[in-house]
């Protein structure tokens, strides 16, 4: 592709289906790559690929779903178990998450995205049903919702790799780290939505629910398995990178990494598990409890979906920007919380849901996004699952606020819980001084 051809178009396009192009651009008429499933045409290959990132984002939909549609179901579950044993059934899929989140990063750069998303799915729907067949026993929920953690796990880096794989043909920077959140956010706001509609008012909560999720599944796999494969493409024949760059390492003690990302990232979930788990607990829902968390949790990440274009907007203005109003956001809605623990108001309520969840979407965008910009090609999987992997401390909220408010009371641990989030605000001080934050652009 050195030298230029003045031919005319019928010799050009000869010309080109005897020359397969590089690095899996510019397809061949009717040519099959590897990895990449059925053959593509010139004519559809450009509207494909514009699409593509819809397939794994799909998968992050539907994982997520599974995820967090618990939110609502654990309401069947408060008659047989304590208050900790569900608060603890809620948060004990990280247990299986997070290690997973760190191995399936490495597998998927070996093995292929596509083949990881389709075993996270199955894994999915395999949690859901464990939990469908517990009737009601502790020790199998447990297992079930480790099963679905490990699924999450084995999607959420993967794929959130492979969404920014596929979107970076987009004229605007930053949208696979958008396409990603917004995934991850949808999937677990309707899932607890939908849920708790069936458990308010269906017959057979327990088993509807899941059988939802699990059609669910069934509908996103031939979705995911016609996805074009993107880890695959730079590696060598042996399957490892034909061009390896700086390791993950590298990033992960980079000063940015760990002041920005490292000190804010628990606040991503820590602003939403507040939000959807404690407070439904803490503030009296009157006999719409089922229906009123699946609300709760909508709201909140309703609300990180909604400020993403802001959050776009405040990081062309500085890199620091989206990072400082999601934690301000934080410190706001947890004394909003503490409020509205104090006074029992479910007006407080949906309004400490929309500030939590919009601190919730500025800080799983901008940390996505810083994650994706300082990793590599090659690492880029990895970094983005230990940004998960620190994101999902925040599932320990939830169960802290509850300890502690026994041994004293929810209010003043909501109050100090915010004196921690200004600390973490401070780190973003050092992240980027003052006077360099405002020249910094995303």
């Amino acid at each position: 592709m050195a030298t230029p051809e003045i031919t005319t178009p019928r010799r050009r396009t000869a010309s080109r289906s005897r020359r397969p192009s590089p690095g899996g651009g510019g397809l061949n008429r009717g040519a099959r790559v590897p990895g990449l499933g059925a053959p593509t045409t010139a004519r559809t290959s450009t509207v494909a690929t514009r699409a593509a990132w819809t397939r794994p984002a799909a998968a992050v939909f539907t994982v997520g779903w599974g995820a967090n549609m618990f939110a609502s179901v654990l309401q069947v579950y408060r008659g047989n178990l304590s208050g900790f044993q569900v608060n603890a059934l809620f948060g004990a899929y990280a247990l299986g998450l997070i290690p997973a989140l760190l191995v399936m990063a490495k597998v998927s750069d070996r093995l292929g995205r596509r083949r990881v998303l389709l075993v996270a799915l199955l894994l999915s729907a395999l949690g859901s049903a464990v939990i469908l067949f517990s009737g009601g026993a502790f020790g199998t929920i447990l297992a079930g919702r480790i099963l679905v953690g490990v699924s999450a796990g084995s999607a959420f880096g993967p794929g959130t790799a492979w969404i920014k794989e596929l979107s970076d043909t987009a004229k605007s920077a930053g949208a696979g780290a958008r396409r990603s959140a917004v995934a991850l956010t949808a999937g677990f706001a309707i899932g607890p939505l939908l849920s708790g509609v069936i458990v308010q008012w269906l017959p057979s909560p327990e088993t509807t629910a899941y059988l939802v999720h699990i059609a669910l599944v069934a509908l996103t796999l031939p979705v995911v398995w016609r996805a074009p494969e993107t880890a695959l493409r730079s590696a060598g024949r042996d399957g490892h990178p034909s061009n390896v760059g700086d390791g993950p390492m590298k990033v992960l003690t980079s000063r940015l990494f760990l002041t920005a990302v490292l000190p804010t990232a628990p606040w991503v979930f820590g602003a939403a598990t507040v939000s959807l788990a404690a407070l439904p607990v803490l503030v009296p829902l009157g006999g719409y409890g089922a229906v009123g968390g699946g609300v709760v949790a909508a709201i909140t990440l309703g609300s990180g979906i909604a400020v993403q274009p802001w959050a776009r907007r405040l990081a062309r203005r500085s890199a620091a920007a989206p990072f400082r109003a999601g934690m301000a956001s934080v410190i706001a809605g947890l004394l909003a919380a503490a409020l509205t623990v104090a006074t029992g108001s479910l007006v407080l309520l949906a309004a400490t849901a929309v500030v939590l969840g919009s601190a919730y979407g500025l800080l799983l965008v901008s940390g996505l996004q810083l994650a994706e910009s300082l990793a590599g090609p090659q690492n880029i999987s990895t970094v983005i699952a230990v940004f998960y992997s620190l994101t999902y401390v925040g599932f320990a909220f939830p169960v802290i606020v509850q300890v502690l408010g026994r041994l004293w009371d929810p209010v003043p641990v909501l109050v100090a819980g915010s004196a921690l989030a200004v600390a973490a605000l401070a780190t973003t001080l050092i992240a980027w001084p003052v006077r360099q934050a405002s020249r910094t652009r995303s």
